[in-house]
């Protein structure tokens, strides 16, 4: 590492105000300082200073979300061998699904951190590292046959028009990769649903077997369409069945959230509400719900299925998007949770759910911290007033 930062700091005058790539001073910095922790420190104001900056946070939630995505990818080829009744080793399926997922990461990638160098060194700022994050989380949230420009322009209306517009990193309203999978599922809804999406069809570099108009659903989707509720088996725990490239590992998800946790990067207190507002919600439809199979669907499953735990675990908790105060992450986590189920029964239309709901409640989570905080307020003021009499 000391022959890196040597290095570094010998082509670092290159970069600076007057050398000769001057133009790529903000692309520069972005690598040196997720290589390196910044030494520079504030001239004026208070800071607190820890090592722990946020580049080095979103890279420890990359790490919590590599478990799900090399699940995913096994996944991907598992499917694809499954029900195109071909054999293959465990090799070949991680491989296809290796060789199908990678395409759609690095555009994602590609698109995103372009759209933020050019950004940042129009504004002479230095890069924004939220979008290491959003980068990896995009991929992992859509259906495998989403096709690559689809992506791209996707990620290109979110990266503009859901953060930068609102001054970037930290800035944001949305959860940035959530707005992606919004404006592909209302834009190009057959890529985004239904029962051609979830299983890859294609053959890549001599894995697998091409098959066209190959139809797997979801159990979500099955039980939404044929109105029977899918017979609950351990697949559902492990993560072997059809769905978004990420979110079908409960394991896997947990592995990232134990991560998450012991780091402290994350909330319990939203990620535990989240389950428990499912569950609640859950369990009201069981007594006096519709006689539907969503509505019907026994409380545990809805929490395994579909994207609720990936969404639990990886999106309510982002520390921008949610609420920020302690009591406020309980009741926004609540809320998430419990819309999450509602959306699933009431809407037969949309059988997921926890997107729409977690991009509800980041509307909703500024007033929840505002009401919080006056509460407490009122509460101190009630205090005083009595002590003082």
């Amino acid at each position: 590492m000391k022959a890196l930062r040597k290095y570094l700091d010998k082509i670092k005058p290159n970069f600076e105000e007057g050398g000769k790539l001057h133009a790529f001073h903000s692309v520069f910095d972005g690598f040196e300082t997720f290589l390196f922790v910044p030494n520079r420190t504030a001239k004026v104001g208070t800071h607190i200073h820890d090592a722990i900056d946020s580049k080095r946070i979103m890279s420890i939630v990359v790490i919590s979300l590599i478990p799900a995505l090399l699940f995913g990818m096994y996944n991907v080829g598992y499917q694809h061998f499954t029900h195109t009744g071909i054999s293959g080793n465990f090799l070949d399926m991680f491989g296809y699904g290796f060789l199908a997922v990678l395409p759609k990461i690095i555009v994602s990638y590609a698109v995103g951190l372009g759209i933020e160098f050019i950004v940042a060194q129009w504004k002479k700022e230095e890069i924004q590292e939220g979008f290491l994050v959003s980068g990896i989380l995009i991929p992992m949230i859509i259906p495998v046959d989403c096709p690559l420009w689809m992506l791209a322009v996707a990620t290109a209306f979110s990266v503009i028009f859901a953060k930068e517009v609102f001054g970037g990193t930290g800035m944001n309203i949305f959860n940035v990769a959530l707005i992606t999978r919004a404006f592909l599922f209302f834009a190009y809804p057959t890529k985004m649903s239904g029962d051609l999406v979830w299983v890859s069809g294609e053959r890549i570099l001599g894995l697998g077997q091409s098959v066209d108009g190959l139809t797997v659903a979801t159990p979500l989707g099955q039980a939404a369409t044929t109105g029977a509720i899918p017979a609950f088996n351990m697949d559902m725990v492990t993560g072997f069945i059809p769905g978004s490239i990420g979110e079908t590992s409960v394991i896997a998800i947990l592995i990232g959230a134990v991560i998450l946790l012991w780091t402290g990067i994350a909330s319990w207190k939203t990620m535990f509400s989240v389950f428990a507002g499912g569950a609640f919600m859950a369990l009201i439809f069981n007594l006096i719900g519709p006689d539907t199979a969503m509505a019907q669907m026994p409380w545990y499953q809805h929490l395994v299925l579909g994207g609720f735990c990936f969404g639990a675990v990886f999106m309510a908790t982002d520390p921008v998007t949610s609420a920020r105060t302690e009591q406020g992450k309980f009741i926004f986590g609540l809320l998430i949770g419990m819309m999450a189920i509602v959306i699933r029964v009431l809407n037969p239309g949309y059988p997921e759910g926890m997107m729409l709901a977690i991009l509800l409640m980041n509307i909703f989570a500024p007033l929840i911290d505002y009401c919080v905080m006056q509460n407490n307020i009122s509460r101190r003021e009630k205090r005083a007033l009595k002590s003082n009499q």
